[in-house]
């Protein structure tokens, strides 16, 4: 899997408002996607992100990090990416993704997460770590 962290001018991060019925729960989630063979994890981050929000991720990205969310159940890795800028280029080609696309501004994140209303490891650790890294002055 890999997963896009768009950030836009105003610190605000493009997210995903949807519905998850393994877990009964709304909320919110970064943009990404299961990466097809062949296919490099960066390129799935900024293809789902063109697909999902009709949004498409400028420049290169940063990698955050590939973690395990479950390594002692399943082998699953995450790949994070950070971008900072974005370009509108239309509506999302993958409408069944999200009920609404929304920026937020990053400083309310922290919040959203201890809420519980950002849903999966795959948002929250890239969050986590940006909210970190812009902390000790490192982002």
């Amino acid at each position: 899997m890999a997963v896009a962290l768009l950030l836009n001018d105003q610190e605000e991060v493009l997210t995903l408002w949807r519905y998850r019925f393994a877990v009964d729960q709304w909320g919110y989630e970064l943009i990404g996607g299961l990466v097809e063979e062949g296919e490099d994890p960066a390129a799935t981050a900024a293809r789902e992100a063109e697909e999902e929000t009709g949004w498409r991720p400028i420049g290169e990205p940063e990698h955050i990090a590939t973690f395990q969310p479950l390594p002692g159940m399943v082998d699953a890795p995450v790949n994070a990416y950070i971008w900072r800028q974005a370009e509108k280029i239309g509506e999302p080609t993958d409408g069944e993704e999200a009920a609404r696309i929304e920026w937020i501004p990053i400083d309310r994140m922290l919040g959203l997460i201890k809420r519980g209303e950002v849903l999966g490891s795959g948002a929250i650790v890239p969050l986590l770590f940006y909210l970190a890294s812009r902390n000790a002055g490192t982002s």
